[in-house]
This record gives structure tokens, sequence and C-alpha cells, in this order.
């Protein structure tokens, strides 16, 4: 082609609605539907996000073996993520400093971190506690796999990895109020918390939090990149109100349910539909006016022809 042919395409110059971005999100009821586990209605807002350069981080009281699936399912395999309500970070390999973490194994291929407290010290302290003052209570690893199927609704692969715990127990509480506020004080003198999800109730280590394990992300994101990022926070439940508080802008996405979530965030957005729908609402609500970042060279390239 002669050099006079030749188009060139000027580089755009820095804008400041393309700073980095960052989405912290939720799963049950969130990202996915609360019954089905569909993520469909959210699958274009995936997709462009994906396109934006823009990592989607699941953030969840799901466990670290039943993020392997889904991670590849929803096209998540190349960010981290945060798991057990925070007892659990997973870095991929774009994500670790080479001198602070060490080569991830297993199955997924990860760098592992533990904010929290170890799974067999949580199950210990559970078991004195409810000997000494008779809580009545069902922690997860006494359930069978089909009750937890009975409860989640999920298939038998799913519910054997569901109790593959490492840093936090799932349990349904069966005593009252008052049993309760003394169960919880209980665990805060073993350093211990108790925080709500939509099925159970989770008890993990003071220090694990999705908002204390979402700040960290946060941290390492701004060290990897040279700059902090514009956050967005997507959840339906109590043990989401941390992560929501962290986070830029917030949506608090109804829930199919009647528990009380009231985050602080001066930004916060409220859907009208639930689930993965509400999902792509409280997306499109806070980032849904931000195409300029999705256009592609061929459409830069026609413009300036």
């Amino acid at each position: 082609m002669p050099e006079s042919a030749r188009i060139s395409v000027p580089t755009p110059a820095a804008d400041p609605a393309l700073q980095p971005r960052l989405v912290v999100t939720d799963l049950d009821g969130s990202l996915l539907d609360h019954h089905s586990y569909d993520f469909s209605p959210a699958a274009p807002w995936l997709a462009r996000l994906k396109q934006m350069g823009v990592p989607v981080i699941p953030v969840t009281s799901k466990t670290r073996a039943e993020l392997i699936p889904l991670r590849e399912a929803l096209g998540l395999t190349a960010t981290p993520f945060i798991a057990e309500n925070g007892a659990v970070i997973g870095l991929p390999p774009g994500w670790c400093h080479a001198r602070l973490d060490r080569p991830g194994g297993g199955q997924d291929g990860v760098v592992i971190k533990h904010p929290g407290v170890d799974i067999g010290f949580i199950r210990a302290r559970l078991k004195v506690w409810r000997e000494r003052l008779g809580f009545q209570f069902s922690r997860m690893g006494e359930l069978s796999v089909p009750e937890v199927m009975e409860i989640t609704g999920l298939d038998e692969a799913r519910a054997r990895n569901a109790r593959q715990r490492e840093g936090s127990e799932p349990l349904i509480w069966h005593d009252s109020e008052t049993a309760l506020e003394a169960f919880r004080a209980a665990l805060e003198g073993d350093g211990l918390q108790l925080t709500q999800g939509g099925r159970f109730w989770h008890v993990m280590g003071r220090s694990a939090d999705k908002g204390t394990a979402v700040e960290w992300l946060i941290k390492r994101f701004t060290a990897l990149r040279g700059r902090a990022p514009l956050t967005l926070g997507l959840g339906d439940g109590p043990n989401d109100i941390t992560m929501l508080d962290t986070v830029d802008q917030a949506v608090v996405i109804r829930g199919e349910h009647d528990l009380t979530v009231e985050p602080n965030n001066t930004s916060l957005y409220r859907t009208t539909s639930t689930g993965p729908t509400g999902w792509a609402e409280g997306v499109a609500h806070w980032w849904g006016r931000d195409d300029r970042r999705l256009e592609t060279a061929e459409e830069r390239s026609a413009a300036v022809l």
C-alpha cells in the first residue's frame, strides 16, 4: 500500500471517564438467581465489562471448591475471588506479586490467602459452646450431602463442594433470638464473628469479612496498576454490607427474603428487580452511560475517516 494511502489513527487522550474500574459482587441472589443459579440476564453486562477490561470479582459465601466450575462458567478465571465471606482470597497469576506470593497449586492454580482462622479452630469452639451453653444449631459439616442439597437446591457435586470449608462454618440456627445474642458474644470472646447470609449464619474469624477482603484486593489492584480504581459493589444480604460500605458506588439488589440490608454508603442504589436482572439494573444505573469505553479501534478509525 502506498505511504500516502495509509491512515494514521491518533491515540485517544487520557480521559477521566476511563479511570480503572473494578466490580465486586455477591453471587447467590445477586449475580446468580437465588433458586436456579442462572445468570443469563446478567450475561450481556458481563460481556460488556470484559470488553471494557473491568475485572468482575466474585465475593461470596461459597467455597473455593464451588467457585472452580462457577468461575469457568461465568468467564471469570482471570480475576481474583473472595470465598467464604472473606475467609479465603484467591489470586490468579496476573494478580500475584513476585516476592509476596508463592505459585498457586491445586485444580484452580491460584495463590490462596487466608485472612481469618483455620476451620479446625472454628469447629472446635462451636463444639465447646454448644456443650457448655446448650445452643441449638446445625453446622454445615454435620449435614449430610442430601440435606445440603435439600436446603440449597444444589446438585450432589455442588453440595459436596459446599462442605469443603477452609475458613468459615455455615450453620442453621434452631434457638431463640436471646440465645443467638449470647452465642454471638461467646464467639466474639474467641475472636470469631457471626454474619447472616441468605440461607445460613456464618462463623468466621473476626478479621475476615467481605469488606476487609475487598479492601485488600483494591490495594493490590492499585499497587499493580499504579492507580486506584473506581469500585462498584453489588449484593443482596446482610453479609454484603461491609463490602458495600468499602466501595465507591453500591447496589443493594432486591432480595427474595425479608432481611434488612442497610449500608452506610451514600452512593447507593436499590434495584426494583431481583437476582441477575437486578444485577444488570444496578450496573446500568451507575455505568450505563460510559459508552466511550466500548469504542472499538474500527469505530475510532471510521470516525477519523
